[in-house]
């Protein structure tokens, strides 16, 4: 008698866990998919994968066999912006829809980082050197030509001059309380972003629309994956403690925080935490039931 081989699906913290470990060999789409998991397991992270090369392979095919970059790149944006219709969620920027790629394929409709994503591996598929751009405020991407580099919005699909880009990092700037043009110029800004700071910037935003809709489990998620995505920081620690305490996990809590404490050892929250620690240690353990 045989017997049906039972695959268990991984543990979605665990796959994460696993796609992050090597920076070298790090897939960033796959891994940029997989965060969706933390709120819906059926997530199906292979068919955002398989979606995302049929795109490719579809534009590929449409191209000249001497296309060159400036045509390939007209030929992508007219595809991804226009024929597809791939746009920034401007009616309501923050739905963690626009975080998960499925919704985003399904919807074309999503946030800047997001966009890029998808757009990134579309021109990687057609010979494009192309990057992602951590700027502030607002994630971009460029691409280089033979003629130079071109900086895209991929809300909307804009190409932004040098002056567009410094009058957006002069609000910035002024919003933010960032160093001004003399100390950090626009270069500084537009380097190439990793792909573990991409997903720690996917990641830092889902965990600020969770942690504003005051939803704890939620942003409990988030953080355990950033706390593996960026073990050297001691801030990821010390807020998923924070949240685990406010869902009455407070062992769990003490540890990441003693933890954080331990390596920040003059932390201007220090004193603070410490106090908290006290009350924490001081309440009775939970009944159990």
């Amino acid at each position: 008698m045989t017997h049906a081989l039972s695959l268990e699906p991984p543990d979605p913290l665990q796959y994460f866990a696993t796609l992050v470990a090597d920076d070298a060999s790090l897939p960033l789409l796959e891994a940029a998919a997989s965060i969706a998991l933390a709120a819906d397991p059926a997530v199906d992270v292979q068919g955002v994968l398989d979606e995302v090369d049929a795109l490719a392979a579809t534009l590929v095919r449409r191209l000249p066999a001497d296309a060159g970059p400036l045509q390939r790149l007209r030929l992508l944006n007219r595809y991804f912006f226009a024929e597809l219709g791939f746009d920034g969620d401007a009616d309501d920027y923050h739905d963690p829809r626009n975080s998960d790629l499925s919704q985003v394929l399904a919807r074309r409709r999503g946030i800047p980082i997001t966009l890029a994503l998808l757009y990134l591996e579309l021109a990687a598929q057609v010979g494009l050197k192309a990057a992602g751009i951590s700027f502030p405020g607002h994630f971009l991407v460029k691409l280089r030509l033979p003629q130079g580099e071109v900086v895209i919005d991929p809300f909307g699909g804009q190409s932004l001059s040098r002056a567009q880009l410094e009058g957006r990092l002069d609000s910035v700037r002024h919003d933010q309380g960032l160093p001004g043009r003399d100390e950090l110029p626009l270069g500084l800004y537009l380097q190439a972003a990793t792909p573990r700071a991409i997903l720690a910037r996917m990641l830092r935003n889902l965990e600020a629309i969770h942690r504003g809709r005051d939803d704890a489990r939620a942003l409990l998620a988030v953080q355990e994956r950033l706390v593996i995505l960026l073990p050297d920081e001691p801030g990821p620690r010390r807020d998923r403690g924070l949240t685990l305490a406010a869902l009455g996990c407070l062992e769990r809590a003490c540890a990441d925080v003693e933890s954080y404490l331990a390596q920040v050892r003059r932390a201007p929250d220090a004193p603070s935490l410490r106090r908290q620690l006290e009350r924490w240690r001081a309440l009775p353990p939970p009944a159990l039931h």
